[in-house]
């Protein structure tokens, strides 16, 4: 392309509602190259930490040792920590309560610890629906503008008696590059969406694994103790771990 028909120069000699419609555009597309890196860093971290915790729950630990030291690290610690901490913070009350019936204690466990799941994994979904949002809406706000500059053009065409390509292209580059910002926005937005609900959705497949599986171990030491007596490590049920 010619100096005068670069991007910059389309971009400039656009009509003042086709470069609102750019601006618009740009401003989500970096609103939403930002949420990509937060999302992104916060979905890593999930997953380090809860590989972390899970060594640490099957390493034979004692699980009061694992509460305590949950509860000391809360606000540090990750989702599957937060989901033990919250089904041994409930069982712990429940055994101060005097309630004895194993039923009733694991009943307690699970619901608190289904209700923390639920809490991460609307934390670990948030600004998806931003991301999906910016790569179904960003296309159609690109072809507006384009429709828009379109109809200027040709607005502006009705009074010349002679319109050769000369006089067109300029005027239908200027209203396509909206159409190219949309899809500039939105194809960022389709992918990471994609990849993150992929992420999240393992998370969430791996949360609910440890939930089941450290209900199992609460329903052993309750049927083996009648419910007395502090938990023992989980290390001698890690065989497959």
């Amino acid at each position: 392309m010619n100096q005068d028909m670069s991007i910059l120069q389309l971009v400039l000699h656009a009509s003042f509602v086709v470069q609102l419609v750019m601006l618009i555009l740009m401003g989500i597309s970096i609103a939403s190259w930002a949420a990509i890196v937060r999302k992104l860093t916060a979905i890593q971290r999930i997953q380090t930490l809860n590989e972390e915790f899970e060594q640490q729950f099957w390493s034979g630990t004692s699980l009061n040792d694992l509460f305590s030291a949950a509860v000391q690290n809360a606000k540090l610690a990750g989702p599957m920590e937060r989901i033990f901490a919250s089904g041994m913070r409930e069982y712990q009350k429940l055994r101060e309560r005097r309630i004895s019936d194993a039923g009733t204690l694991l009943d307690g466990a699970r619901r608190a610890m289904r209700a923390s799941f639920q809490r991460e994994m609307d934390v670990a979904e948030s600004q998806l629906a931003f991301l999906a949002s910016v790569g179904s809406v960003s296309p159609y706000v690109g072809l507006f503008g384009t429709v828009w500059g379109i109809m200027h053009a040709f607005t502006g065409l009705a009074s010349m008696q002679q319109v050769t390509l000369a006089t067109v292209a300029p005027g239908i580059a200027e209203a396509l590059v909206a159409t190219a910002i949309g899809l500039f926005s939105a194809i960022p937005a389709v992918v990471a969406y994609n990849r993150f609900a992929r992420d999240i959705d393992r998370v969430a497949i791996k949360l609910e694994t440890f939930i089941e599986e450290f209900s199992n171990i609460l329903q052993r030491s309750l049927g083996g103790s009648a419910g007395a007596g502090p938990i023992s490590g989980a290390g001698s049920s890690a065989s497959g771990h």
